[in-house]
């Protein structure tokens, strides 16, 4: 229940932030299963959507300084804020949003996971976004970002501001029809680093263009 909750919630916002027909969709990929395409030209630097997360959670060690529901950090000098369980909410609206799976996670016997669960953290990492503002402070789950597939030469990027509400811009000029596609990695690394981090934590060969190359 409390899913379908969010997925409506999240649904919601989002038809209500489009103006006019949206510039990408969902569709059918020959090597990828499915993809995100642009359905009009779009211009480098443009704002595509925005998406906020079904589910997020902060670092561990960052309980007190992020907001367990949206992962804002607490400003500085900032000394209360909505508390539950140890952790911090950034408002009450926050606490009363993460009630769903907060309240779930309070009651869990923790030392269970790493006897039967410690061998599916990475795949937990991989299925994850890692929210970056400054630094990474926790990681969440998206509905339609999660249709983005990766290119080690990606034509769009992922930046989050202050929050866990992703934003998606494009870094170049993109043609109707073409597919939107991000990095999962740091860019900048080689491409045997590259093929290794995408096999081990992602489970796939990475076939970009740039990674044909050697480059």
């Amino acid at each position: 229940m409390f899913l379908r909750r969010r997925l409506l919630s999240t649904a919601s916002a989002a038809a209500g932030a489009i103006r006019g027909p949206p510039p990408i969709r969902v569709a059918l990929t020959e090597s990828s299963s499915r993809g995100v395409f642009a359905t009009r030209p779009v211009a480098s630097g443009e704002h595509l959507h925005s998406a906020e997360p079904l589910l997020a959670h902060p670092s561990p060690s960052l309980h007190h300084e992020v907001c367990y529901s949206c992962l804002r950090r607490k400003a500085a000098g900032e000394e209360r804020g909505s508390s539950g369980g140890g952790c911090y909410f950034c408002s009450d609206a926050c606490k009363e949003h993460a009630k769903g799976f907060h309240d779930v996670g309070l009651s869990v016997d923790w030392s269970l996971f790493d006897d039967h669960c410690s061998s599916y953290e990475d795949l937990l990492s991989a299925a994850a976004a890692s929210v970056s503002c400054d630094a990474s402070v926790g990681n969440a789950l998206y509905m339609l970002p999660s249709f983005y597939n990766h290119d080690c030469d990606p034509n769009t990027h992922i930046v989050w501001l202050e929050n866990a509400n992703m934003k998606l811009k494009a870094l170049r000029d993109i043609e109707e029809g073409e597919e939107l596609r991000i990095c999962y990695i740091d860019t900048s690394m080689d491409v045997h680093a590259r093929q290794k981090i995408l096999a081990d934590g992602f489970g796939f060969e990475c076939r970009c263009l740039r990674c044909l190359s050697g480059d």
